[in-house]
């Protein structure tokens, strides 16, 4: 955990992995992240694969926090949170709008609490479409901005990417969405800002940067990057498993058909012309798909390293377990506190020199912090002690 963001609170009511893993990462950062989860808790916390400290998918989305058990469907509960919101620097949640104006979580029931608050809302589609009242999850947007059918423009089926792409880009939007408008705020900006995420627009956006291509300049031009969507651009067979070689410059092209012994290719008119050569990638990429079957996946990870040639290894999950490169920077590392049980963790990637880290803390049980929380915003012992017995907190 890094002291970037000290002196920041920020109240999170996210829940899977969206919201959690935008709250992780500010909370990474060093902002006091306080986790709002309803009294059953987060379902994350019981997902499947379970273990100490709960689900799998919880545990990695949920370290650095206070978790704060509360029941917003209720008078009570929603009067706690806005005490919390009175004090808060950032109110972030990633529910439906018509479920957080239910909760009082909307902009203008926020800002009406905290006129200097940043109000951050990561939602399906953007409120200002047609879209905005349909459900969203991270299937559905994939389907929506063209992520799945990618697989159609290389000849095969629409297929979804097996990874939670949608929750987690977002998520990443949402964190500089937040501390931009912190940045805003400190630069003297005055009043309430409103940070809108749109899973569907984020994902489009992210989908379209290289595609949008032809389309960028005409009104009828046609979308595509065509490097991206060759059929031959695809892991390639060697003679024992599989192998990624990526020649992308001049240099590097010339370099592989040397090794290859395939200068004739190098001898091509259209070879040494940049305006000429993507039109033949389907051809390049076809004499990499040759050649590479000839040879050990080591051998020419040895021959391509000593060219100079963007080149790796396929590998597969339980590969980055044992990966040489993660195990020697401690990527796996389970920091002091965490639970007996929990062998691995995944660390905060982006590394800031200079800056002394504190140990990380682990996931925290299901209200662990409910009285202290409370207790801070203002609450007496008496009137927590009340609110739990009523069931409006759960507390540990």
């Amino acid at each position: 955990m890094l002291p970037l963001l000290e002196g920041i609170r920020v109240i999170e009511v996210g829940a899977v992995v969206l919201g959690p893993y935008a709250g992780q990462i500010l909370a990474d950062l060093g902002a006091e992240v306080i986790k709002v989860e309803p009294p059953e808790g987060d379902i994350a916390r019981h997902a499947h694969p379970t273990g100490p400290g709960g689900g799998a998918l919880f545990v990695n989305n949920n370290r650095n926090k206070k978790m704060l058990a509360l029941d917003l469907k209720s008078a009570d509960g929603r009067a706690a949170l806005a005490r919390l919101i009175e004090r808060a620097d950032v109110v972030f949640h990633n529910m439906r709008v018509d479920a957080a104006e239910r909760l009082g979580l909307s902009f203008d029931a926020v800002a009406a609490i905290n006129p200097r608050i940043v109000h951050c809302a990561a939602i399906g589609f953007g409120q200002r479409g047609r879209y905005r009242n349909r459900p969203a999850f991270d299937d559905i947007i994939q389907a929506a901005s063209g992520i799945a059918g990618l697989g159609t423009a290389t000849g095969g089926d629409p297929r979804f990417v097996p990874t939670i792409l949608a929750d987690k880009v977002a998520a990443l939007h949402a964190v500089y969405g937040i501390l931009a408008a912190l940045v805003a705020r400190a630069n003297g900006r005055e009043g309430p800002i409103e940070v809108e995420v749109p899973m569907f627009e984020a994902l489009a956006a992210f989908l379209l940067n290289e595609h949008l291509a032809a389309a960028t300049f005409e009104a009828d031009g046609a979308v595509g990057y065509p490097r991206i969507l060759s059929p031959n651009r695809r892991p390639f067979r060697t003679a024992d498993g599989w192998i990624a070689v990526l020649p992308y410059t001049d240099r590097q092209w010339r370099a592989f058909l040397i090794e290859v012994g395939r200068e004739d290719v190098i001898a091509q008119d259209w070879f040494a012309d940049p305006r000429q050569r993507p039109a033949q990638i389907d051809t390049l990429y076809a004499l990499v798909a040759e050649a590479l079957p000839a040879r050990t996946t080591d051998a020419w990870i040895a021959a391509l390293e000593a060219r100079d040639v963007p080149c790796s290894r396929i590998a597969e999950l339980g590969d980055l377990l044992t990966d040489p490169h993660l195990t020697e920077i401690g990527f796996f590392d389970v920091p002091d506190g965490y639970p007996e049980g929990v062998v691995r963790t995944l660390p905060q990637p982006v590394a800031f020199d200079g800056i002394a880290p504190s140990p990380d803390t682990p996931p925290h049980p299901l209200g662990a912090d409910s009285r202290q929380v409370l207790r801070d915003c203002g609450l007496d012992d008496e009137q927590i002690e009340r609110l739990v017995e009523a069931g409006v907190v759960r507390a540990r």
